[in-house]
């Protein structure tokens, strides 16, 4: 199975919900090459509900994951801010994602995260993974959190978006982290824009359908990280785009009509 660990279902956090520009996000991760992804969508993103509503009312369902006609599957996920600077992310079944969210509904501003420590108390009480995204992102600070709370993660986020500013040395860096709290790296795209599905994933020798057989696989180590030969074009032709098409929307045209006109939608 080839998953990507990291990805979105809209543009951009503040743009309204658009079920033909998320169908077409599945549609094009399938063409890629990947078999599932994590869609860890903002959790404060406008509509998060109305984009996890949609889904489940959608497509269909096996296990924690809801599936397309063309067997693609997409485990419910989450990325949240804490109070430190830095993202975190949980994937596990739909209903405690949105009941997760909905208790942080008080904590959605900047200036009410909540702090590291009331935030993985509460996803500890959740049958949900939990990651450090992107720890070395600049405005986060991870890695110098306290080492009690760093071991509360399951996984660590070796992400698309910093392979390609820095190959080498955010390998290195993800690597010693990695090392040091034993915690496993995978990889995700980070993506907002179809063009960056395929640039990195993660290579399981199984195929499941359960979050609690994710983490299973995680742990054994029975995966390896892989990256396209295009990773660093594919990024940045996907910012590019996703900035074109937020000026769209915001000089008042529909992006999704631009975007997919003459597709097949």
């Amino acid at each position: 199975m080839k998953i990507d660990f990291h990805t979105h279902g809209k543009l951009a956090k503040k743009l309204p919900f658009s079920p033909v520009y998320t169908d077409w996000l599945f549609r094009e991760a399938s063409k890629s090459g990947l078999d599932a992804l994590c869609l860890t969508e903002h959790f404060n993103t406008l509509g998060f509900e109305e984009v996890y509503g949609y889904i489940a009312e959608n497509y269909g369902k096996q296990g924690d994951c809801f599936v397309t006609d063309d067997k693609f599957c997409i485990f419910p996920g989450m990325e949240v801010d804490i109070a430190e600077g830095g993202h975190t992310l949980v994937i596990g079944p739909m209903d405690c994602i949105l009941e997760m969210n909905r208790r942080l509904e008080p904590n959605k501003e900047k200036g009410h995260f909540l702090s590291m420590e009331a935030w993985s108390d509460m996803a500890g009480e959740y049958p949900v993974l939990f990651g450090a995204a992107h720890p070395y992102r600049m405005g986060g600070n991870i890695p110098s959190l306290p080492k009690d709370l760093l071991d509360r993660f399951d996984f660590l986020d070796l992400n698309g978006k910093d392979l390609a500013k820095d190959y080498g040395g955010t390998w290195k860096r993800m690597r010693e982290l990695s090392g040091k709290l034993e915690k496993p790296l995978v990889t995700g795209s980070d993506t907002h824009q179809a063009f960056q599905y395929g640039c990195v994933w993660n290579e399981f020798e199984k195929s499941f359908y359960h979050v609690s057989e994710l983490k299973e696989e995680m742990k054994k180590g029975d995966y390896t990280i892989q990256s396209s030969n295009s990773l660093k074009l594919q990024v940045e032709a996907a910012g590019g785009l996703k900035r074109s098409l937020k000026e769209i929307h915001a000089l008042g045209g529909d992006y999704v009509s631009v975007l997919l006109k003459g597709a097949e939608i």
